[in-house]
């Protein structure tokens, strides 16, 4: 029986319809029907009830499902092994990552990469969402801040600095805040993603006080470089990440303020990168080689500038 009929049958159980399967493939649906109808008719029996938005597995399609689904994983497993051991990593790489982190310190060190690993090919995936990694096929993920799924395999990159700052132009203008409560007299610009707000904790470097307040602004936005140009542009006081702000403060266009002070923007998180990949006993070789060049190349990156400084 052909494996690949076996690998459609099982994505097929995992994600619930032919569409979706079809996206995560970039597969013509009409082919991966009739795929499904040959393999239904050498097994002899319906494994899916069908509806024009979904598939549900037959009683016999779920015993089915409960012997094959390991039988398939062994099967590529041992490929991946026999493959890996005799070649150069090699095949289609699905890396996701943050919109802003991707564009401005991941996308700089595709080129290289892909030039000393001629034979992978990489589809980059940029969202600030939590794509599932095993649904999507994603073979690897870069996330910032603290992660949610235990099942993952992790590797720490790097601990990321978040600070506040503001444009000269509206310090002149506002005044430069000398503690954190002088906030509330001022414009702050407020990331609009999961886990972030309008509820900043300060903590003293040298003493470990720690203060929690509201701050207040006229502007929240879902990008984390839009947030960036419009304090450029004056607007109000951010916190963010030095990877995005570092060219700015060492050029002077932003001013730190509160130097003191560390700044966490969404309460209770740690401020990590992560490299991580759907937990499986055998990683393959193409995804090993792309983590070690990313975190070994991300590990020394200066982040008070950024990665195009």
């Amino acid at each position: 029986m052909d494996v690949r009929a076996l690998r459609l049958f099982t994505d097929l159980a995992r994600l619930g319809s032919i569409a979706s399967v079809s996206r995560a493939r970039g597969s013509d649906p009409s082919v991966l029907s009739r795929e499904l109808a040959a393999l239904e008719r050498e097994v002899g029996v319906r494994l899916f009830h069908r509806t024009t938005r979904r598939l549900a597995l037959t009683e016999a399609g779920a015993i089915y499902l409960d012997r094959v689904e390991p039988l398939v994983a062994e099967l590529e497993d041992a490929s991946l092994r026999a493959r890996d051991a005799v070649t150069q990593p090699s095949g289609t790489l699905r890396v996701a990552a943050p919109v802003s982190f991707g564009q401005l310190n991941l996308v700089p060190l595709l080129g290289a990469f892909v030039a000393r690993y001629p034979a992978v090919s990489l589809d980059l995936i940029l969202t600030d969402g939590a794509p599932n990694l095993a649904e999507e096929r994603i073979d690897v993920a870069l996330r910032l801040g603290p992660l949610a799924d235990p099942s993952l395999i992790a590797r720490r990159v790097a601990t990321m600095r978040v600070v506040a700052c503001a444009s000269p132009a509206y310090l002149a203008r506002r005044g430069t805040p000398s503690a954190p409560a002088d906030l509330a007299r001022h414009d702050c610009l407020l990331l609009a993603m999961p886990g972030f707000g309008d509820r900043w904790r300060f903590t003293r470097e040298t003493t470990g006080e720690t203060i929690e307040l509201t701050v207040r602004g006229r502007l929240r936005t879902s990008n984390a470089v839009a947030l960036r140009d419009c304090a450029l542009d004056g607007m109000g006081i951010i916190a963010q990440a030095r990877w995005i702000v570092g060219r700015e403060l060492r050029t002077g266009r932003l001013v730190e303020v509160l130097p003191e002070w560390t700044v966490h923007p969404a309460l209770g998180e740690d401020p990590a990168m992560w490299l991580v990949y759907p937990s499986r006993e055998y990683v393959p070789l193409k995804v090993r080689a792309f983590a070690d060049w990313v975190t070994d190349r991300l590990a020394r990156t200066p982040w008070e500038v950024g990665v195009r400084e």
